[in-house]
């Protein structure tokens, strides 16, 4: 080994026992989920109001349920025999792997858990001691425990606990790589009962994972099972009960031979021991599953390197494909527990494996892309499981599971609205992605054609794909049509919409129209129809007037221009609403918590003070077209003092505003941290605010607010959706430079809602 890997492990050693030992200590912490500020909240938590609900669970113990964290509650419980790569290191040793898995629970399933190591090798005491802490949880997930002795533990609390039980090592393994399995032998145009598969390893996880895929329909006696000592066949002896189940009627010996001719490698075994002409053995478009870890049992690079037409997974992330238990266990237990499930039987287990095996094939959200630094996910040879940070999975899986719970007769409670269950379950995740669905929702119920410039972008090419696929809006692209289909095919985006080419000869007789169209509305100011005609050619005025037109309901564009310069064509086409005197640009900011707008970001340099009451007014109104009460602050670096020219300014908008609009929740001038503390709003009983924070803030110049909205994207601490053009009579926005998918995708869902309330209006 080189002295540069011998200093990066040395390195990375260092860094995980830093990272362990820094304050504070351990991975997970319990903290209060009730008020505890008062005497009287103590009395209720405790002596003597706990006694009420402790006799409610005695005389009818379902109700735990109700009256207790029972319900979100798992135990991650080992005896330390069979850690991850390092065996039998004893219980106290692997309580960092424990903490580990509970964090996973709780920031992938936002489930509780505590975790219990117990230092007995006994099986039937193991299981007596578990059977006897199992009131306290409302789900057992056994991990690190070694074969055979977790095979008989698992079944026998199976049997004698009623309660979701899962060693997850067996089946968490078998779930991933059977959906895994599924996609795999899609691309490769096989079919499971006809494939010959050799499994490699004969451990707890092997031997679920060969059970699973036979259910799936995987033939018997179409599977050779090698442990250490070579094939498990009919001349082998002392077997254990497990290995029985797989004895194969043949002469095969070695893993070298049983590999000839097969069309399934499934490791589950130690590094490096599939060698390159093993692999060139199998039959053509060969999977191979290398899941042991670090040392996969052929190397990615290698096995490709080997055959181009491998189709492969690991068990590591920095490779594609990888098998990783953390796709599967946090939703299978949290659609357990939402249906308070008696246990986790194979039904459940099955539609994990569907679930994951379903998403692989939908389109990939842009922020999965960027968390793993791809260019693009598309199923295929490179993607055939999802990815762990999918946040599409805790909804799918979840859902799948408490499905199957419910109609195999397991669960106790039952889910009738499954729509309204996957909001709670994306709410659970501490992510304000609340309204951003809701307008999803909206635009899904009534999609409209939305035409977005600078079409050759990948990320206006793929936000395009999101659009169509999801049924948000009716895309169609906007720039050179031979491009965009290079750049369509460069990144594997197939997409079935409209491409407009202003200089294509299609667009022949718009142009003409078009041109008349321009030419009257600025013959006055300097055009002349030989501009016109130039002008009709380019895109940023071709589109503006598609959607004068209505040859579009919605525009998009910008992207690669700076603001200004892609605002003014549109500015020059469509006109102002009624009553606006300036158009402004709002953005829309969500947080952890709830969502705030800001107000002017993009367009008034320096507005006036009826200027300000003007973007308070339009600020107004937008925001109640989100279904929220806007509360507004109008901002300034004093509080109700009016001492400097900024914030008299502001107090004059603010007097207008309160003599014109007197039902306006709207106040200042007044620095955006006091608006944001109902502590510090009660200094200030005349406000109209009241102690209610304020969720819409206008700021006194352009600088202001363009500058700290843009700290907020760049700090990358909220979603920012915007600038949202207010004033227009028809909806269209500008992109910020370089916008990602998902702000493309929000302000296209923005132009979807927007020209939803206009047809609405016009009816």
């Amino acid at each position: 080994m080189s002295s540069n890997n011998n200093r990066d492990e040395k390195n990375f050693s260092q860094a995980a026992l830093d990272y362990h030992k820094a304050e504070p200590k351990g991975k997970i912490e319990v903290i209060p989920s009730k008020p505890h500020s008062s005497q009287r909240d103590l009395s209720l938590a405790y002596s003597p109001g706990v006694a009420v609900p402790c006799m409610e669970i005695h005389d009818k113990p379902e109700t735990v349920y109700d009256y207790t964290g029972k319900g979100n509650l798992v135990a991650v419980i080992s005896n330390g025999t069979a850690v991850l790569g390092l065996g039998d290191i004893g219980a106290e040793a692997s309580k960092p792997v424990m903490e580990g898995k509970g964090l996973l629970f709780k920031i992938f399933a936002d489930i509780n858990v505590f975790d219990i190591e117990i230092d007995e090798k006994d099986p039937d005491k193991f299981i007596e001691i578990v059977k006897g802490i199992a009131p306290t949880f409302g789900g057992i997930n056994l991990e690190d425990i070694k074969a055979p002795e977790a095979f008989y533990i698992e079944q026998r609390l199976k049997e004698e606990l009623n309660i979701p039980l899962m060693h997850d090592d067996q089946h968490g393994t078998a779930i991933i790589s059977a959906a895994a399995l599924i996609n795999s032998l899609q691309i490769a145009n096989k079919d499971i009962d006809k494939v010959k598969m050799v499994v490699n390893g004969a451990g707890a996880a092997a031997i679920a994972c060969t059970k699973l895929y036979i259910s799936l329909g995987l033939k018997k006696e179409n599977v050779l099972m090698c442990d250490s000592k070579g094939v498990i066949n009919h001349k082998r002896e002392n077997l254990t009960p497990e290995k029985l189940d797989f004895i194969a009627q043949t002469d095969i010996e070695t893993l070298e031979d049983a590999v000839k001719g097969s069309d399934v490698f499934v490791g589950l075994s130690k590094g490096n021991v599939m060698t390159p002409e093993m692999l060139l053995s199998m039959n053509e478009n060969p999977i191979v599953f290398a899941l042991a870890n670090p040392d996969p049992e052929i190397a990615y690079d290698l096995a490709l390197e080997t055959r181009k037409d491998v189709i492969m997974a690991t068990g590591r992330s920095d490779y594609p494909n990888q098998v990783n238990n953390v796709l599967g266990f946090p939703y299978i237990f949290r659609g357990a527990l939402d249906v308070q499930s008696t246990g986790i039987n194979e039904e459940m287990k099955l539609a994990a494996v569907h679930a994951i095996a379903d998403l692989a094939k939908e389109p990939v959200p842009e922020a999965v892309i960027l968390a793993y630094n791809v260019q693009n996910l598309q199923f295929g040879r490179d993607y055939f499981i999802p990815k762990p940070f999918d946040n599409r999975l805790i909804t799918k899986v979840s859902s799948a599971v408490a499905k199957a719970a419910i109609e195999s007769g397991v669960a106790r409670k039952t889910i009738t609205d499954f729509e309204e269950y996957e909001h709670q379950l994306l709410d659970r995740m501490g992510r304000d992605e609340r309204l951003v669905r809701m307008m999803q929702s909206r635009a899904k119920s009534n999609p409209k054609r939305i035409t977005l410039g600078n079409a050759e972008e990948y990320n206006v090419l793929k936000a395009a794909q999101i659009l169509y696929e999801e049924g948000i809006a009716f895309p169609s692209l906007l720039g050179d049509k031979k491009y965009i289909k290079e750049q369509m095919e460069r990144y594997g985006i197939t997409l079935d919409v409209p491409i407009i080419d202003p200089s294509d000869d299609d667009q022949k007789e718009n142009r003409k129209k078009y041109r008349e169209t321009l030419w009257k509305l600025r013959q006055r100011k300097g055009m002349n129809e030989y501009k016109a005609k130039r002008y009709v050619r380019q895109r940023d005025y071709f589109g503006p007037l598609m959607l004068k037109h209505g040859d579009t309901d919605g525009l998009i564009v910008g992207f690669s221009k700076n603001y200004t310069s892609v605002l003014r064509p549109v500015l020059e086409v469509i006109e102002k609403d009624k009553g606006v005197d300036k158009v402004a640009a709002m953005m829309m900011i969500l947080s952890e918590k709830k969502p705030i707008f800001f107000a002017d970001t993009s367009i008034n340099q320096n507005p006036t003070s009826e200027d300000l009451v003007n973007i308070a007014k339009m600020a107004e109104f937008t925001v109640k077209s989100f279904a929220i009460e806007p509360r507004i602050a109008m901002l300034g670096f004093e509080n109700f003092a009016a001492i400097s020219e900024t914030s008299k300014k502001v107090a004059k908008a603010v007097s207008i505003l309160h003599e014109k609009y007197p039902k306006m929740i709207v106040d200042g001038e007044i620095q955006p941290d006091f608006a944001m503390n109902a502590d510090h709003l009660s200094d200030y009983p005349f406000s109209k605010l009241g102690t209610t924070p304020a969720n819409t803030f206008i700021f006194p110049n352009l600088e202001s607010a363009n500058l700290s909205y843009k700290i907020i994207r760049g700090m990358k601490v909220a979603q920012v959706i915007g600038p949202i053009l207010m004033g227009l009579k028809q909806p269209v926005h500008v992109l910020q430079m370089r916008s990602s998918v998902d702000e493309i995708v929000n302000l296209a869902t923005i132009a979807v809602l927007d020209a939803q309330r206009r047809e609405k209006k016009s009816i």
